[in-house]
């Protein structure tokens, strides 16, 4: 069946793929995980757990992270669009505190990989959005870290359109930055 398009990010690791859909009348078909594909492409993880979000329009999730527990993710949009972000925090990367954005939807059909000591987040830009993605590790409640989404150390280009009100919980609205991110890694 079909082949995977892969296009590498500015930030190592970070990958965009495109699935090869095949259409007709009726409808499409796509394979949305392929092992074999993945593989060869450069995503060799064993995936161990699959989640799915809804949300409505404005709902900002993220920055999110695990401390103890680090996680690759393989994510994609079923339904809506999203803007969807990754920043590097492994430690003595180049690329460190970088962030990149992807347009994720039903439409376009992309997937983002995200490698473990990324912090990841997204926006719903349209009126609902249903997510979903793959996770290398499980989720450990007691694990989760996160930085606040408009750090301007980070500097993250959110695309919020004029007049859209951000919708996050509490714990969102709550992270610091990357600044005291830093200094806690080095006590």
């Amino acid at each position: 069946m079909g082949k995977i398009t892969v296009e590498t990010c500015e930030i190592e690791g970070l990958k965009v793929i495109t699935p090869a859909v095949f259409g007709d009348s009726r409808g499409y078909f796509m394979e949305t995980y392929n092992y074999n594909d993945f593989k060869e492409a450069g995503i060799d993880q064993t995936f161990v757990q699959d989640n799915q979000s809804a949300s409505k329009k404005g709902v900002l999730r993220g920055l999110h992270f695990q401390i103890n527990y680090p996680q690759d993710k393989l994510v994609r949009v079923v339904s809506g669009e999203v803007y969807d972000v990754a920043v590097d925090l492994r430690p003595g990367s180049k690329t460190f505190g970088k962030w990149h954005g992807v347009l994720l939807s039903a439409e376009n059909k992309k997937q983002f990989f995200i490698p473990k000591n990324f912090a990841h987040g997204f926006l719903v830009l349209s009126d609902y959005a249903e997510f979903t993605y793959k996770c290398t590790d499980f989720y450990h409640p007691n694990d989760e870290g996160g930085l606040i989404y408009n750090d301007p150390k980070i500097g993250v280009e959110w695309p919020i359109p004029e007049g859209m009100e951000l919708i996050m919980s509490e714990k969102d609205k709550n992270w610091s930055g990357l600044k005291d991110y830093i200094a806690a890694k080095e006590d």
